[in-house]
């Protein structure tokens, strides 16, 4: 395609191009806009002006070809309609138009640029991406809402509702999505884009060649049965694996009115029927289904929870597993305390609020005799003990698992330690959740269960920390070697996990940091960072979000040993391809204008703190 550039100095409303023949004689001529390069083309006794950016990769569009009304980009050869700037090729993404105007033989041209759908773009972009699983055009969707001003809260709502309709299930992406999406507030404004980002993105993998979900309704409404019996025929066609039947069940108790604090009841009690159900992701999941629903609000509880029931029918429990009933048999020493708790909790009535030994309970829960195990529970029950002083105190036995991880452990085991501290974390937030509403009854014993299948599970993987990783700053272990400044003591962090083999060094580092009392919001915003840039599967979003919860649970020393957790965990699964990352770069020099086209691919590069390139 021939072209000259003429840059002239606008006009109040327009900016002169060149006269038309001078045009017809080029063919094409690029302008200088507002916020971009203009392409003006001649084509068919026509004339038009399109932003010479290629949406795509941002290749100048002056140096490709114009055939038959259709702009064609040589880069990766994307095809736009010229007169709309509509594409062909939905991984390319529409070409903004600007208004022109010919006044006695001259081309005038507006500075401003438009999308052909106006300030829908972004939304129907957005829908696409979804639809399509293509990465770069979510991103550049992701970066168009937030600049147009698009609460985190409406992204995250589109995105769940679509995973909710186009995927036969809760699965993984929701997962990602709800983890982000609580994690946001505690980020920098310019990590939420690389947030929000990954969690949609991951959505659309899940989605992308999936069956969708088939709608069951709730019951006939003439006349709602009480909650309690909802309740009962709820578990009863779990228990039986009737899936039909139990998402209508569902659907009625949402429909006849049950709040929150009771469906979680509902669920929760249902969940535990089986024992630490599908190594624990089935409780996790449903927790984190809840968590959303706090993000995007409580009327689309409808779309929202039934997506859970498929995998609560189908759950496996492991009650049925061999390292529950051998050597020693846990089900029958957690079900004869089961028998005990109504008990238990009555004693426990008269004294409730003036418990307070979590961390005694907590070093007790790491034991080597389950039945000793048991036996603390019921003493913490019958000494006044609430469920969340009990979930707390097993989340961080369960956290400490992960901190004495040994790496002399084959790599797969570091999640076998991950699934139980979330499990744990999820038992606690539910129960948070429920014994928040006081109309709840606190006293039911099922609604405790899960904390004894928790503290067994702690026990099952004692063989992890054997011998026990050594905890940084404790005993001998001073740190004195390491930096004093918290900026230092972050970078270092970061740059030690763009390596293997970091994890005692990450340890090390999030211990220092914390015993010198440098703030912990920048500390987390660093462990974010060091997530969001990899590409991280759900484990370790799930690792991160679930530390940070329990985190403010604790005071400085137990907290500490929470966060050296998850940053072991992170060094662990550090570094990855970074894929996404790039990807998410890219998006964002393409929002500010930048010519990506024309970088040395050699020229080395760093991160910063935004997930941008910088040169070095």
């Amino acid at each position: 395609m021939q072209s000259s550039e003429h840059f002239s100095i606008p006009s109040t409303d327009f900016i002169r191009a060149a006269t038309l023949e001078e045009l017809k004689v080029e063919g094409t001529i690029v302008v200088r806009g507002a916020r971009c390069p203009l392409l003006v083309v001649y084509d068919e006794g026509k004339v038009f002006a399109l932003d010479n950016r290629c949406p795509h990769l941002g290749f100048p569009l002056h140096r490709g070809s114009v055939e038959d009304g259709i702009l064609t980009c040589h880069w990766h050869h994307a095809r736009f309609d010229l007169a709309s700037g509509c594409t062909f090729d939905l991984w390319a993404d529409d070409v903004p138009t600007a208004a022109v105007e010919v006044r006695d033989g001259v081309v005038w041209v507006s500075p401003h640029t438009r999308y052909a759908d106006g300030e829908a773009h972004w939304r129907n972009r957005l829908r696409e991406g979804l639809e399509q699983n293509i990465g770069l055009v979510l991103a550049k969707s992701v970066l168009g809402l937030i600049g147009e001003g698009l609460d985190y809260r409406t992204l995250i709502r589109e995105a769940v509702l679509f995973g909710a309709r186009n995927r036969d299930g809760w699965g993984i992406g929701l997962t990602i999505l709800t983890a982000v999406g609580n994690l946001i507030t505690a980020l920098p404004e310019e990590e939420t884009y690389l947030a929000l980002y990954k969690g949609i993105s991951r959505v659309a993998r899940d989605c992308d060649g999936s069956a969708p979900r088939r709608d069951r309704h709730a019951l006939a409404p003439r006349q709602f049965q009480p909650l309690p019996v909802l309740e009962r025929w709820f578990r009863h066609w779990t228990r039986v694996r009737h899936r039909d039947a139990a998402e209508r069940t569902l659907l009625t108790a949402i429909a006849s009115g049950a709040s929150a604090t009771e469906l979680a009841a509902l669920m929760l009690i249902a969940i535990t029927d089986r024992y630490f159900a599908e190594g624990g992701h089935t409780l996790d999941f449903t927790n984190k289904a809840f968590e959303s629903l706090d993000i995007i609000g409580w009327k689309h509880a409808p779309a929202v929870l039934p997506t859970l029931v498929d995998q609560i029918v189908s759950a496996r429990g492991s009650e049925e597993s061999n390292a529950w009933r051998q050597p020693i048999d846990l089900v029958p020493l957690c079900e004869a305390a089961f028998t005990e708790l109504a008990e238990l909790l009555a004693e426990g009535n008269t004294k409730r609020g003036t418990w307070a030994s979590q961390e005694e309970l907590a070093q007790l829960l790491l034991g080597d005799d389950p039945a000793a195990i048991v036996a603390a529970l019921k003493s913490a029950i019958r000494d006044g003990a609430t469920a969340t002083d009990l979930s707390r105190a097993i989340s961080y036995a369960a956290a400490l698992r992960v901190a004495w991880f040994g790496t002399s452990n084959e790599h797969s085991d570091w999640d076998t330690a991950l699934h139980c501290f979330t499990y744990c974390n999820a038992v606690h937030q539910l129960l948070t959740r429920i014994t928040a509403e006081r109309s709840i009854e606190l006293d039911r014993p099922e609604l405790l269960r899960g904390l004894f299948h928790g503290a067994m599970q702690v026990y099952l993987i004692r063989f992890l920390n054997v011998p026990p990783a050594r905890l940084p700053g404790e005993d001998d272990d001073k740190l004195d070697d390491l930096p004093c400044d918290q900026g230092e003591l972050r970078d270092n962090f970061l740059s030690g996990l763009d390596r293997q083999g970091a994890v005692k060094m990450a340890g090390r580092l999030v211990a220092r940091y914390l015993i010198l009392g440098h703030p912990e919001e920048p500390l987390i915003a660093t462990l974010s960072r060091a997530v969001l840039r990899e590409d991280a599967e759900f484990h370790t979003f799930q690792m991160l979000e679930a530390g940070v919860q329990q985190y403010p649970q604790w005071g400085e020393r137990m907290g500490r040993h929470i966060l050296i957790a998850v940053a072991r965990y992170l060094a662990a699964h550090s570094p990855t391809e970074r894929a996404q990352l790039q990807t998410a770069m890219v998006a964002r020099r393409l929002s500010r204008g930048e010519i990506i086209h024309e970088q040395d691919e050699e020229e080395p590069q760093s991160v910063s703190p935004g997930g941008q390139v910088t040169r070095t």
